[in-house]
Formats: structure tokens, C-alpha cells, sequence
């Protein structure tokens, strides 16, 4: 089996047992292998036989997104050069931040949001709140599954109990809806919800940046670049995907010349080149679509749905 990024994996494994065998006593293998991640030591088992067959032992099952993130724990840990090496080519690591407001699906106006607590990072939405979701639990290691939202979307729900089935149902039309009538949008998510519900969920409409003015109240002068994502998919191990549906708005400007083509706007088109570095060195993987991809509907969902899947499988959501 071949790494994403073209290592195989038992390069890491020994790079791992490597750098834990240099860096970690005998005696204290059993307890950082522990803190590590790995699986308890088992009867009959001792790291003082050898301290790399131990750490082989507790590698070889693992798959490779957890492997990866185990290297990297060690590498935060004892900043072990010839393992931060094998790992450099890799590029598959997450955010190093915890998700603390998942704002998204707005269908109406935008909502006004406060810090009462700016120190603890809390918000309140004051106004518009009825237009929007907020998911308000604990982000696993595994990310953010459909389980996951269809679970608290039911939660709250009052009134006519219903079944599971009508509770998904229900949440799908209600982040569709968010899209706004997008055609190239909803078919990105309609192609990407056809894959199951045992894969991370597609989040619509996500806001990344707050800014409490409208582009009206500025002027036409935003401070941010990008207030919302078109979607976001929270992975494995804090992976996190951001896709954006890119029509001609995102790289021209309207013809002042009634009836005349667009103009290209290059300021616009480096802002958005800018954010996207920005968000990548941050630890988001970010991938824009055409929209000229999706002008033929039949080959459009053909290729959307084999991106989603590659991508999933890259981070061990779908077998290989």
C-alpha cells in the first residue's frame, strides 16, 4: 500500500519506532506509546526485548491518516529531524486548533453575532438567529459525520416525533435550501450526498470570518476576504477540506458597457489566491471547482463525485 503523498507506510512505522527508540527509555516506552495513541502493552509483550519491535508491533494494524497523525505527535514531542523528514512530502495534517463555532446553512439575512465573553471565545447571535445553525457539540477525533448532524439536528426538534429517515430527509432539504437556488452548488452537494451517510458531512454555507457590517455599511470596502465558505468537510484527525464553486464573479467585474462581457478583475482573483494560502498554511486543504466544469450536468457529477471520493479515501474515510 502507497502514502497519499508516495511514502509507503512502513517507511513511517520505522521512522517512528526509530525516533522512539532514540528518544524514549525502556522503561518509559509503555506509558508514552499510551499518550501516543497506540495500543495498550499486552500480556507477554516488554519493551526492554527491543524498543523498536514494540512500537513496530503497535504501528503495523494502524491505518495510514492515524499513523501520520501518531508520527506527528512524536514529532511534537522530541522533534525528531529524521522523522520530520519522511513527513515533510506528505502534506496530510490538520488544523492545530480546536473547532469552537460552526456557524452555517444561512438562508435569509445575515445573522448579528456579540462576544459576551470575548476571553472564553464565546458568541450570542442577537438577531437573524432563525436563519441559520449553529452546531453546538464536541468535534471527535473522526471530525464531523452526517451521523453527527442528523443526531443533533433531531435533538432539536419539537413537536411530532418522526423517524430517522424523515429526520435526515428533513436535514437535507434544509442545508439545500442554504444554497439559494445555486445550481452549480447543489449539484456539487447533490453528487457529494449520494456517497452515503457513513462519510464525513458536506457543511454548507459556513462562515469562516465575522464581520458585523454589510459590503453596503462599508462602502463596498470589506476588511475580510472571505466571510463564508461554500462548504466545508471536518475530517479525521482535524483535517479539514474547504470547496468553493467558482462562477465568473469570483474573477471579473461587471461591464460598466450595457450588454458587453464581463471584465476581468485581477485585484479580485489575487484576494482570493491570497485567502487561499492564507487558510492553507493554517492547515486547510482547499479546492475550488469551475464552473465551467459543471456546465454538462451528466460529466459534471461524474467528475465531482469521483474528486469526493479520492479525497475521502486519501484521509480513510472510504476504502481503497
Amino acid at each position: 500500500m502507497t502514502s497519499p503523498g508516495g511514502a509507503p507506510p512502513f517507511k513511517v512505522r520505522e521512522a517512528v519506532a526509530e525516533a522512539l527508540w532514540a528518544n524514549v527509555k525502556a522503561q518509559d516506552l509503555a506509558a508514552v506509546c499510551e499518550y501516543l495513541g497506540l495500543t495498550p502493552q499486552q500480556p507477554g509483550e516488554d519493551p526492554y526485548d527491543s524498543k523498536r519491535s514494540y512500537v513496530r508491533a503497535r504501528l503495523q494494524d494502524m491505518d495510514f491518516p492515524t499513523l501520520v497523525t501518531v508520527a506527528r505527535r512524536v514529532v511534537t514531542e522530541y522533534g525528531d529531524e529524521a522523522l520530520q523528514q519522511v513527513l515533510a512530502p506528505l502534506g496530510l495534517h490538520g488544523v492545530s486548533t480546536d473547532m469552537k463555532n460552526l456557524i452555517f446553512a444561512a438562508d435569509g439575512p445575515k445573522p448579528r453575532i456579540v462576544l459576551p465573553d470575548s476571553i472564553g471565545n464565546a458568541i450570542q447571535i442577537v438577531e437573524n438567529e432563525q436563519y441559520c445553525l449553529v452546531y453546538d457539540r464536541p468535534l471527535g477525533e473522526h471530525g464531523l459525520s452526517w451521523a453527527d448532524l442528523a443526531a443533533w439536528w433531531e435533538s432539536r426538534q419539537s413537536g411530532t416525533p418522526t423517524t430517522p429517515e424523515q429526520s435526515r430527509r428533513e436535514l437535507h432539504g434544509r442545508l439545500r435550501r442554504s444554497l439559494s437556488g445555486n445550481g452549480a452548488e447543489e449539484l456539487v452537494f447533490d453528487a457529494y450526498v449520494k456517497l452515503g451517510f457513513d462519510v464525513p458531512a458536506l457543511i454548507p454555507q459556513v462562515y469562516l470570518h465575522y464581520d458585523p457590517y454589510t459590503v453596503a455599511e462599508r462602502q463596498g470596502q470589506p476588511v475580510l476576504a472571505r466571510q463564508r465558505m461554500d462548504f466545508l468537510i471536518l475530517m479525521n484527525h482535524r483535517a479539514r477540506a474547504v470547496v468553493e464553486v467558482d462562477g465568473i464573479q469570483h474573477y471579473s467585474r461587471d461591464n460598466p458597457q450595457k450588454g458587453a462581457p464581463a471584465l476581468a478583475d485581477p485585484v479580485r482573483y489575487a484576494t482570493m489566491m491570497a485567502e487561499d494560502r492564507r487558510l492553507t498554511l493554517q492547515g486547510y486543504e482547499v479546492y475550488r471547482v469551475g464552473g465551467q466544469e459543471l456546465a454538462d450536468r451528466a460529466s459534471a457529477e461524474k467528475g465531482i463525485t469521483g474528486f469526493f471520493t479520492d479525497l475521502l479515501r486519501r484521509h480513510g474515510h472510504l476504502a481503497v
